[in-house]
C-alpha cells in the first residue's frame, strides 16, 4: 500500500521490517514503571467518574437548572477528543516525558480553577482546558508500552494498565459518592489537582524517557491531515470506528444522565450511586473477561453481532419499561420500589455488552492499518469522545425530570452500533 503522506513507510510512523532495524533497543525496564504509568493513565477515569455523584450539587451550588452538570462532561468529553488526536504526534516529536509533563502541569491548573468556578460557564471551561490537557497521559502511556517492549512482554505491560484502568471506573464514583457525605464537591477538584501535583512531581523525579531521540520524527500537519484523511476512507476502519464511537456515545448518556435520574428522581444518596454505578461497571469488565476467555475460539465479528443484538434487547426493554412506569403508574419518584429494579436489570444488560462490543469493534477498525495504527487508534478515540459529548450535550438539552432521555438515546445509540455493524465489510478478521 501506497504512504499518502509521500514517503516511505521506514519512518517511525508505521511498524515493518526497516522501521523497527530503525529504532534504538528498548531501554531497560525498571519494575515499578508499570505501576507508574498505570498511575498516570488512570487521570482520564478518575477525572471522569469521580464527580459524577456530585452532579446535582453541583448544579444547586452554581445555580443551574437540573441537568446542567452534564454540559460539564460534554466540555470533558470534547477537551478529549481535541487532545487524543494532537498528543499522539507532539509524544513522537519532542519524547513522552515533556508533553506528559506539561500536560499533567496544565491539568493541575485546570483542576484548580473548577474547585474555584463562580458559574457552570467557568467550570465547562476549565474542565475543557483540563480534558486537553489530561489527554497527555492518556495516550502516551501506551505509547511507553511500545518504546519498552514487544510481543508477549507488550501484552502483559499494557494488560497491566487496562486493568487499573478498569479497577478506577469502580472505585472512583463510590470513593466520590462518600465523601459527598462530608465535603463539598469542590473538595473534589482539589483532590484532582493534588492528583495532577503527584503526577507532575513522579514525572520530574523519577519517570524516565522511553523515546529515544534517534526515534524521533519530524512533526509535519499536512502530513498528519493527509493521514487521517486516508485512514478515515478505509471502509473497514469506519464502520468499526463507527461502532465503537456509538459505543461511547451509549456510554456517556448513561455517565451524564444516570447521576439526576438515580438521586434527582429515584432520590439515592451520592454513596448509594456511586455504588449503583461500581455495579454497572463490574457487568462491563465481566463481559470483556468473558470476551478475552473467547478469544480463538469465537470469531471477533460474531462476538461483536452478539454483543450489539444483546445490547439492542436490553435498550428496548429499557424504554419500553419507563415509558409503560410514566404511561399507568404515575410519576416515577412515586413508583420507585416498583420500577427500580427492571430499569437496572434492562440497563445492566445494555452497558455490560460495551465491553464486548468495544475491544472487538477496535480490531476491526484497526485489522487494515498496520502501516498506521497509531494514528488510526487516535482517530478511533477522538471519534468516541466527539460522540460522547454529543450525547452529554444531548442529555444537558433534554427535560431532566424523566429517564426518557436516557433510555431513548441508549437505543438510538446502540441500533446505530448495529446499522454501522451491517455496513462493514465481509472480510472480517477472523478472531480476537
Amino acid at each position: 500500500m501506497a504512504s499518502p503522506d509521500g514517503i516511505s513507510f521506514s519512518d517511525n510512523s508505521a511498524p515493518g521490517r526497516q522501521t523497527d532495524a530503525a529504532r534504538a533497543a528498548p531501554v531497560a525496564m525498571p519494575g515499578w514503571l508499570p505501576l507508574l504509568l498505570g498511575f498516570l493513565t488512570a487521570v482520564g477515569p478518575v477525572s471522569t467518574d469521580i464527580y459524577l455523584p456530585a452532579f446535582p450539587a453541583l448544579e444547586k451550588s452554581l445555580n443551574s437548572p437540573a441537568g446542567s452538570a452534564g454540559m460539564t462532561l460534554s466540555a470533558w468529553m470534547i477537551g478529549l477528543a481535541i487532545g487524543q488526536i494532537s498528543m499522539g504526534p507532539l509524544a513522537d516529536r519532542f519524547g513522552r516525558r515533556i508533553p506528559m509533563l506539561i500536560g499533567m502541569s496544565v491539568y493541575t491548573l485546570g483542576s484548580v480553577g473548577c474547585a474555584m468556578a463562580a458559574t457552570m460557564t467557568e467550570m465547562c471551561l476549565f474542565r475543557l482546558v483540563a480534558a486537553i490537557a489530561a489527554s497527555a497521559s492518556i495516550v502516551i502511556p501506551s505509547a511507553c508500552v511500545r518504546d519498552l517492549s514487544t510481543g508477549n512482554d507488550a501484552a502483559r505491560l499494557m494488560s497491566k494498565l487496562i486493568l487499573i484502568q478498569g479497577i478506577v471506573p469502580i472505585l472512583a464514583p463510590m470513593l466520590g459518592g462518600i465523601a459527598l457525605d462530608y465535603i463539598s464537591w469542590r473538595a473534589i477538584f482539589w483532590v484532582s489537582a493534588v492528583y495532577g501535583a503527584l503526577c507532575v512531581l513522579l514525572l520530574l523525579r523519577v519517570f524516565p524517557e522511553t523515546l529515544p531521540r534517534e526515534n524521533r520524527r519530524e512533526l509535519r500537519p499536512l502530513s498528519l491531515l493527509h493521514r487521517y484523511l486516508f485512514i478515515a476512507r478505509e471502509r473497514s476502519f469506519i464502520t468499526n470506528a463507527l461502532v465503537w464511537g456509538f459505543c461511547g456515545f451509549l456510554s456517556f448518556t448513561y455517565l451524564t444522565a444516570a447521576p439526576t435520574v438515580f438521586e434527582h428522581i429515584f432520590g439515592f444518596t451520592p454513596a448509594h450511586y456511586g455504588m449503583l454505578f461500581g455495579l454497572f461497571a463490574v457487568c462491563m469488565i465481566g463481559s470483556s473477561q468473558i470476551n478475552g476467555a473467547l478469544v480463538g475460539r469465537v470469531s471477533s465479528s460474531t462476538m461483536l453481532g452478539w454483543g450489539i443484538t444483546f445490547s439492542i434487547i436490553g435498550a428496548i426493554a429499557l424504554l419500553v419499561v419507563v415509558m409503560v412506569a410514566e404511561q399507568y403508574l404515575g410519576p416515577m419518584h412515586h413508583i420507585r420500589p416498583v420500577m427500580l429494579i427492571p430499569i437496572v436489570g434492562c440497563m445492566m444488560i445494555t452497558l455490560g455488552m460495551t465491553g464486548i462490543i468495544g475491544p472487538n469493534a477496535m480490531v476491526g477498525a484497526l485489522s487494515n492499518q498496520s502501516q498506521y495504527a497509531g494514528s488510526a487508534s487516535a482517530f478511533a478515540g477522538t471519534m468516541q469522545y466527539a460522540l460522547g459529548s454529543l450525547a452529554s450535550t444531548a442529555i444537558g438539552l433534554l427535560p431532566a425530570d424523566t429517564p426518557m432521555p436516557m433510555a431513548a438515546l441508549m437505543l438510538f445509540a446502540a441500533l446505530m452500533m448495529g446499522v454501522f455493524a451491517v455496513m462493514r465489510p465481509h472480510n472480517h478478521p477472523p478472531a480476537v
